[in-house]
């Protein structure tokens, strides 16, 4: 069975080739201003003067926290200054499987507006984040005429790897990827903690090998597409959730051991006011403002954890004081319909539930116990 947290479905931020250059300590006597870039040891640049030298490199990995309104303009601004120096670009997005390039294709091309391109790429059940954050990307890109490149595979495709192996799927549906080189013992520590972490976790040993082995397919994957776009000779940008770069695992492990190590990480950082260094590191780090008054509402939750069922969704877990436990929903639940929409997988609910405005009412229909009965979740009005 997979499982999911109803809206957002987050991505793993699970832990660059290179090794951090030096520690920060010495931040807290000589924090550095918004706008500038903290590389080796401790020395602060300008965008102007680091810039000619990232775009020299092959591939580029700018990490981002999802739901981070401030990070994703960041990443904007890094990519138009990566442009200008070097036109010849792509940009890749963790957010895609394979099977949007189509999409992205027609994208790029001026042939979808908004509305087509999230249906056709299947926005909502691959990633399930409010598409508004990265839409200024995505019309950068269509002006730019910069190619998007769809890093990700499915989490079909994870699953089968990790869990049927390597040899039991075909070349040919794993899009040539791999298999991964195995984590280090401090990466594979790091999945270790995010997985104990997590409430529907099984405690059979075997369950942690297959979350570990999917999130090394995971880095896997977007190495390959990354690597195989360098060859042809653009820089590659690639957009992804922090922890796939940060501490020289993940994806920048990924690339060396396919022979591409000429790449950089880096990673948007909010100094707190002892300017301590940050916990996760990179090839360099972007020191923002304080943002936090120009960040979007949080978006709606149902507070339920969910997983697949013949009939829809099964709801197994209920977050105490959540939308859904006001509702009367409950462990065992399978949610059938949401809005009058028929509920295949637990991306179809996080897609209605994404699109839920506050203060509203979501009608669900629900199987308990052999009966089928409706039942409103309520969520709560904006904040004043």
């Amino acid at each position: 069975m997979s499982r999911s947290r109803a809206f957002p479905v987050r991505s793993l931020c699970l832990g660059s080739a290179l090794a951090w250059l030096a520690p920060l300590a010495a931040l807290a006597d000589d924090c550095p201003a918004p706008g500038q870039w903290q590389v080796a040891g401790g020395e602060t640049l300008t965008t102007a003067g680091l810039m000619a030298e990232l775009a020299g490199r092959d591939v580029v990995l700018l990490g981002e926290q999802h739901d981070r309104l401030d990070h994703h303009r960041w990443q904007l601004h890094t990519l138009a200054a990566l442009h200008a120096h070097r036109p010849g670009m792509v940009i890749g997005l963790e957010m895609l499987p394979r099977e949007a390039q189509p999409a992205l294709d027609a994208w790029v091309a001026g042939e979808l507006d908004e509305a087509a391109f999230l249906e056709q790429s299947d926005w909502y059940r691959a990633w399930g984040f409010d598409p508004e954050l990265y839409l200024p990307i995505l019309h950068f890109a269509r002006m730019q005429r910069i190619p998007l490149l769809a890093l990700n595979v499915t989490p079909a495709l994870r699953g089968r790897l990790a869990t049927e192996g390597w040899e039991a799927v075909p070349e040919q549906e794993r899009f040539g990827i791999t298999p991964p080189a195995p984590a280090t013992p401090a990466y594979r520590a790091s999945l270790e903690a995010i997985y104990a972490e997590h409430a529907d976790r099984d405690d059979d040993p075997a369950d942690l090998e297959r979350f570990i082995a999917a999130q090394l397919v995971w880095d896997r994957a977007m190495a390959t597409a990354l690597a195989d776009a360098a060859t042809q000779g653009p820089l590659v940008a690639g957009l992804m959730g922090q922890g796939h770069l940060a501490d020289g695992d993940g994806v920048p492990y990924q690339l060396d051991d396919l022979g591409l190590r000429d790449h950089r990480s880096l990673l948007p950082w909010t100094p707190g006011p002892d300017c301590e260094p940050p916990a996760i590191r990179a090839d360099a780090l972007y020191v923002l403002g304080d943002e936090s008054a120009f960040q979007p509402p949080e978006p709606p939750r149902l507070g339920v954890l969910i997983g697949e069922h013949a009939e829809g969704v099964l709801v197994q877990g209920i977050a105490p004081g959540s939308v859904a436990e006001a509702a009367g929903l409950a462990e065992g639940d399978v949610i059938v319909t949401a809005a009058g929409r028929p509920m295949a997988q637990p991306a179809d609910l996080t897609a209605v539930i994404g699109r839920q405005a506050p203060g509203t009412l979501l009608p669900l229909e629900i199987r308990r116990d052999g009966e089928r009965q409706e039942v409103l979740a309520r969520f709560p009005p904006p904040a004043s």
